[in-house]
Parts: C-alpha cells; structure tokens; sequence
C-alpha cells in the first residue's frame, strides 16, 4: 500500500542542488538512496517534523554535502511524519 503525498514535490533531479526548489520550499534528502524531496517550509515549524531536524543536528551538525537538508531516517519514517503533516 502506497502513500499519497500532495504536499511533497518530489524533484526529477535527485543530486542536482537548489535546482527546481520553489520560493516557500526547501530540499530534503532522505533515506539510504538519499532521495530529494521539496517540501513546504512550513514544516520546518511543526513538532513531529522538528523531531526529524533535532536527529539531522546531531548526526551531521551544520554539514550538509548534498546541498540540501539530509534527514537520517528511512523513507517509510519520513513518509509517516510528513502525511501527518498535512
């Protein structure tokens, strides 16, 4: 069973940096694959996504190599966080 995120763009260029991020969007990366996903600024302000950013603090501290946000989790955890969101 699938997911059905609206409120995530998934951009087509995986490694391309700040490529394609809309004004009010940010560049995530996330997983094993380090998949990119532009999400809403937004969530930057909401308790379950901070949890996400606290985790991305203490294991890369202000070292991002992708260009964009790293997330250390897996997808299905990102998905699960970001369809609450909503």
């Amino acid at each position: 069973m699938g997911f059905r995120l609206p409120s995530i763009i998934r951009s087509r260029g995986s490694y391309s940096k700040g490529v394609d991020v809309p004004k009010g969007y940010l560049a995530v990366y996330v997983g094993d694959q380090m998949k990119r996903f532009v999400i809403p600024i937004s969530y930057l302000n909401q308790p379950s996504f901070q949890g996400l950013l606290n985790q991305t603090e203490e294991q890369f501290e202000y070292d991002h190599p992708m260009g964009g946000l790293t997330i250390p989790c897996r997808e299905d955890v990102f998905f699960e966080i970001t369809s609450r969101i909503r």
